[in-house]
C-alpha cells in the first residue's frame, strides 16, 4: 500500500512540473500560474519525505542495500 502512495506522489511531483512547464511557456497573463505551480511541487515533496521517514520509523518501508 504504502509503495503505491509513493507511485502516487511521484506521479503528482511530475505533473505539477509539467503544468509548471506549460504555464512557463504558454502563460501571457500577470496572473502567477507557473509560481502556484512550482510551490504545490515543493509542498508535494516536502509530504513524499515526510511520509518516507514516517513510514521508515514505523516499519511501513524497509530500505535495502546493493548487496543482499
Amino acid at each position: 500500500m504504502s509503495k503505491f502512495l509513493v507511485i502516487g506522489f511521484l506521479l503528482a511531483i511530475i505533473g505539477s512540473l509539467g503544468s509548471g512547464l506549460f504555464y512557463l511557456v504558454r502563460d501571457t497573463s500577470d496572473e502567477k500560474r507557473t509560481v502556484r505551480a512550482l510551490t504545490w511541487r515543493i509542498v508535494i515533496s516536502l509530504a513524499l519525505v515526510v511520509f518516507l521517514v514516517i513510514a521508515f520509523f514505523s516499519g511501513w518501508l524497509h530500505p535495502h542495500g546493493l548487496r543482499p
